[in-house]
């Protein structure tokens, strides 16, 4: 490592570093018993670096001979992904506790599991990129199968890791094929060949094999399979984790992949991309509709706003990228207030996820009632809610890339998407008299419910800067 490539890639050594010290001590010391420490130490790390990353910013650049790449977007990537896995890691610690799941290994695998996705969205090079997505996974295998004491847990474990690993094949032969018909795995490289003209039969292959890998990591259509079942089996702490980060690492590598190695070539994905957006968006919000699940129910909301974030992308423009990040960053924040209040449901004493139990919760918790009301508007993207303005910028953005039929099948999805949020608040408000659920709320749950909701609200005034910052991370990439 030359000595001016460490300040470049010195956030993802001191998570790493952090990760192991905090192992060997739990491991020689108090071990669950210092669950709640290490999950606390982790939650402050994060921001830290979240607040050095975003408000310093560490130097632009490229590190290992192209491998990692510092600039404007990575940083606006890992400062939501390190934001979203604190608050994940905040809300959930309580819970964990509570249900007696603590674990010391959880916020190490989650920090483990942050620094793959750092490095996946600063990749420059196809194997600085497998690197950093296998690190993720690894960790993401494991704690999906968090509870080995219950069978949904296992099986979910089990099927992502199967469905993982056919993913992670399926982009290796793509990146091979990419290697043979260019001769470097450098982004750059790959670019210059295809601006030099020479864009094979082989390279398209490759190109296509890479973008059904990626897809299996932001659970697109046709590739969403492991979705609802492992959302489902998995412990809510950890689909909340998968419902945030990860999401945003997947669709900032699908975006580095295709503007910094194939930019040359957005004639011949953006329709591929386009067509995945279309199927996910309608499969979303069509299955969704028959969930009586709650953590199903949000697995098929994931699936229909990544297409959303997707039809940003499938534009092929600086606007189109600015529009995408905008979204994730409203949908991180979107989840993490909705999964605050599904760990906190209860039914006799025990954790539920029956939407049927939400029955006149406004009558019992008319606060938490409101805020869950903001939050499923938000994600049905009924005005004035945030999440109205981040749909609106990304169908915006296909229509100014000549794409119309993309937005218009964007909204026609949207509507259908809204009958099953809306059903949800109708429980609330409208339901049966019965006994319902009771809400145990720990104060940072109660915290992050409440913030979100209010950032639904409030954030249509100027979006708290994030749109700037989203405007300066497209710029850096489309260039």
């Amino acid at each position: 490592m030359e000595q001016f490539d460490f300040p470049i890639v010195l956030p993802e050594i001191a998570l790493s570093v952090y990760a192991m010290a905090a192992l060997l001590v739990a491991v020689y010391t108090g071990k669950d018993g210092l669950a709640r420490i290490v999950t606390w130490a982790t939650v402050a790390v994060m921001l830290a670096l979240a607040a050095w990353i975003g408000l310093t910013g560490r130097p632009e650049g490229v590190a290992f001979g192209g491998a990692i790449v510092a600039d404007a977007f990575s940083r606006f990537a890992m400062v939501t992904i390190l934001l979203a896995a604190a608050g994940v890691l905040a809300m959930c610690e309580s819970h964990l506790r509570q249900t007696g799941q603590a674990r010391f290994e959880y916020p190490i695998l989650i920090s483990l599991a942050v620094v793959g996705m750092m490095v996946m969205v600063s990749a420059g090079d196809l194997m600085s990129l497998y690197m950093g997505l296998e690190l993720q996974s690894l960790a993401l295998y494991v704690v999906a199968s968090f509870r080995r004491d219950n069978l949904k847990s296992t099986e979910a474990g089990l099927k992502y890791f199967v469905l993982g690993a056919l993913s992670s094949g399926l982009l290796l032969y793509g990146a091979s094929l990419t290697y043979g018909f260019t001769g470097t795995t450098l982004f750059s490289g790959i670019a210059a060949t295809i601006a030099a003209g020479h864009v094979s039969t082989g390279l398209l292959f490759g190109l296509v094999f890479l973008i059904t890998g990626l897809a299996f990591k932001v659970s697109a259509v046709p590739f969403h399979m492991w979705t609802p079942d492992v959302y489902e089996g998995a412990p809510t702490p950890v689909t909340a984790f998968f419902a945030t980060a990860p999401k945003v690492a997947a669709m900032g590598l699908f975006a580095r992949v295709m503007f910094d190695g194939f930019g040359n070539a957005v004639s011949d994905w953006s329709q591929v991309v386009a067509l995945l957006a279309t199927l996910s968006m309608f499969l979303g919000a069509i299955a969704a509709i028959g969930q009586r699940d709650i953590k199903r129910l949000m697995a098929y909301s994931s699936i229909a706003h990544m297409g959303f974030a997707l039809v940003g992308l499938a534009a092929g423009t600086e606007g189109g990228v600015k529009a995408m990040l905008t979204y994730m960053a409203v949908y991180v924040a979107m989840n993490l207030g909705t999964f605050a209040f599904i760990l906190s449901m209860e039914k006799d004493g025990r954790p539920t996820t029956d939407i049927q139990d939400l029955n006149m919760l406004a009558k019992r918790e008319p606060t938490k009632a409101m805020a869950l009301l903001v939050l499923m508007f938000s994600l049905a993207g009924v005005p004035p809610m945030l999440g109205f303005f981040a749909k609106f910028g990304v169908l915006k953005a296909a229509v100014d890339a000549n794409m119309s039929w993309l937005a218009l099948a964007g909204a026609v999805a949207s509507v259908i998407g809204a009958f099953y949020y809306l059903r949800l608040v109708f429980y609330m408000y409208f339901g049966t008299e019965a006994k319902g659920m009771e809400s145990r709320m720990a104060p940072v749950q109660w915290v992050m419910l409440m913030g979100a909701a209010l950032v639904m609200i409030l954030g249509v005034v100027n979006l708290f800067g994030i749109e700037n910052a989203a405007a300066l991370a497209a710029e850096a990439l489309v260039r």
